[in-house]
């Protein structure tokens, strides 16, 4: 892992930007040591520099975790595939044209999926070998991702998902092998998410200790005390 720049923000939140290999990140940090640590992940592979992911990185950092984004393969600045850039342009066609979009979705996202969650175990393996941080691990973000790593990387002891983003079929059947504690945010009319799938991800999940927090309002609608409740939540397992 090679830092490549570094900030203190104006909260105190020590933002340094790193690279791994090819893998992209940010580490948020704000001194207390050892710190938990958070993987932060946004849905559906947008960028680690997307506003509403800093805010919550930067909120936490301000609490005592340490948080790190990456940006997948294929999301933010990394090069797409051909195949990937055609899957994206045939979802834009079919949701301007009110088709469905499901199979469009499972054919990229699934992908995605498996190329993102070994970058994430070798950036948390990097994470866990520096100063100041000494773990437990928890999970925030994107749903599919993190299925994916709760089922297979046991050193993930709490997550907390957002129902906002597709979850291929795979990741709905590994969902019933999901057995850490879980907060899982829901927003009811959210227009790209149909709120009964998401209902019967959270009934499926294998999980003893799982708590569903919905909201009224459409996807990027979650209220920030959301944010509060997940730092609590993080609390009782991280800390």
């Amino acid at each position: 892992m090679r830092f490549t720049s570094e900030q203190r923000l104006d909260d105190g939140v020590l933002e340094r930007a790193f690279t791994l290999g090819e893998i992209p990140g940010t580490l948020w940090t704000s001194g207390s040591a050892p710190a938990p640590l958070i993987l932060m992940a946004h849905n559906n592979g947008l960028p680690r520099g997307e506003s509403r992911l800093v805010a919550r990185a930067r909120h936490a950092a301000a609490h005592g975790y340490a948080v790190a984004a990456i940006d997948a393969p294929g999301c933010g600045d990394r090069p797409r595939s051909a195949a990937e850039e055609q899957d994206r342009a045939d979802l834009r066609r079919a949701m301007r044209a009110g088709e469905p979009v499901d199979e469009i979705f499972e054919s990229f996202i699934g992908p995605l999926v498996d190329k993102a969650v070994p970058e994430w175990r070798t950036t948390l393996d990097a994470l866990l070998s520096l100063p100041g941080i000494g773990g437990p691990v928890g999970y925030s973000g994107w749903t599919a991702v993190g299925i994916r790593l709760a089922v297979v990387e046991p050193r993930i002891a709490a997550a907390g998902f957002f129902a906002g983003g597709y979850v291929p079929r795979a990741q709905r059947e590994e969902a019933r092998q999901v057995t850490i504690p879980l907060l899982f945010l829901l927003q009811w009319d959210d227009e790209g998410n149909p709120r009964q799938r998401a209902l019967d991800l959270f009934d499926a999940f294998g999980s003893k200790e799982k708590t569903l927090h919905a909201n009224m309002g459409g996807h990027t609608g979650t209220p920030w005390f959301e944010v509060e409740d997940g730092e609590r939540f993080f609390g009782r397992h991280l800390k």
